[in-house]
């Protein structure tokens, strides 16, 4: 897809018709809080309608500003305000940038030991800690309530945003819509979109600011997509707003209740390295509800734990084998798969839960 530096500017211009001042003008007969009206069922779109319309193989950046106004016509389906729309659009733009990040993720570039050799450094683990001595008294009431260990909810912190110091600088509607327009996961990247504007159309961003985050959409000092703001973003303080940008009660609060919600099991350790005999067959390797036995089970099969574990031989585990230059081999837990439902990586589910556990060490 020829999507270039100068055809973004191209975009640029081509969308100021669709961009507002910071006091937008409403239609006349429409407030400027009115709900969209509805449309039909039957004139509903979707992402198929999209895809016939825009197809993913010929797709061109001369055509993203029509695209673009698709994008709105589904959100106005889904009773997103005029007002929000003029709000959200007033800055839209393509992100060439965005699409360049999206095909070089780290893990088609680094081996394991390379990523963990970045993220769970010394200094990254003593930072943690320093920020957990920092906040523990809030940190020790969050754990207790959802049941989630502090090392999990500050190293999340940490990883994610460097504890809230890196937070995205992208607009994350444009980013969204970048995304979605590249077309390789557009229905997901669509949601995602929507639910930005349902962020900014439920009032949660104050008026004289813009929805910030990554290239990718996430946002805040937990990094939550939209939609995962939406479903998992608490009021850790009870004032009333839900702020993961600004207020460390909310940014622990969220992390925890995100972790609870998905299936946190309190007590249990993620898991082990492990051993396995010459032969063995690592086609059954997974993190699929299916594939997984319980201990005794893996034991039966010649998997060796190293001496400190000490689980039930009933507990459900999964084998995991990272792409990995030494063929290191996991044996993981239901924590570990909660993990990955935040970011679905091996490599950043492994940073997590190796950072916890040099910060558990640190701080017991």
């Amino acid at each position: 897809m020829r999507l270039t530096l100068l055809s973004a500017v191209i975009i640029t211009a081509s969308l100021t018709a669709c961009s507002a001042s910071q006091t937008p003008v409403s239609p006349a007969k429409l407030t400027a809080d009115a709900p969209a009206v509805q449309q039909p069922a039957a004139a509903r779109l979707s992402v198929a309608d999209l895809q016939r319309e825009f197809p993913a193989d010929s797709r061109t950046a001369e055509q993203f500003p029509a695209y673009a106004e698709q994008l709105k016509a589904m959100a106005r389906q889904e009773g997103i305000k005029e007002s929000t729309l003029t709000r959200a659009f007033e800055n839209f733009h393509f992100i060439e940038r965005v699409i360049t990040s999206d095909k070089n993720q780290p893990e088609k570039k680094v081996t394991l030991d390379d990523y963990l050799a970045r993220r769970v450094t010394k200094g990254a683990v003593s930072a943690a800690v320093k920020q957990h001595d920092a906040n523990a008294a809030l940190l020790s009431g969050i754990s207790q309530r959802y049941g989630v260990p502090q090392e999990y909810i500050v190293s999340l912190w940490g990883l994610e945003s460097g504890f809230g110091r890196y937070q995205g600088k992208e607009d994350v509607i444009s980013a969204l819509a970048t995304l979605a327009y590249e077309g390789r996961r557009e229905e997901m990247f669509i949601k995602q979109f929507i639910a930005a504007l349902q962020i900014i159309d439920q009032g949660h961003i104050p008026a004289d600011q813009q929805l910030k985050g990554s290239w990718a959409g996430a946002m805040g000092q937990n990094q939550f997509m939209p939609a995962s703001y939406l479903t998992y973003a608490v009021d850790g303080d009870g004032d009333g707003v839900v702020d993961i940008w600004n207020n460390k009660a909310d940014v622990f609060a969220s992390t925890a209740n995100y972790l609870a919600t998905e299936g946190w099991v309190e007590g249990l350790p993620w898991g082990y390295e492990v051993t396995v005999p010459a032969g063995f067959d690592r086609s059954i390797e997974g993190t699929k509800k299916n594939q997984s036995k319980t201990l005794a089970q893996w034991k039966a099969l010649g998997v060796t734990l190293p001496a400190q574990a000490n689980l039930p031989e009933s507990t459900p585990m999964w084998l995991v084998v990272p792409e990995d230059k030494q063929e290191r081999v996991y044996l993981v837990t239901q924590n570990f798969i909660t993990i990955m439902h935040w970011n679905r990586s091996y490599f950043f589910a492994l940073s997590v839960s190796l950072m916890a556990d040099n910060v558990g060490a640190e701080i017991r």
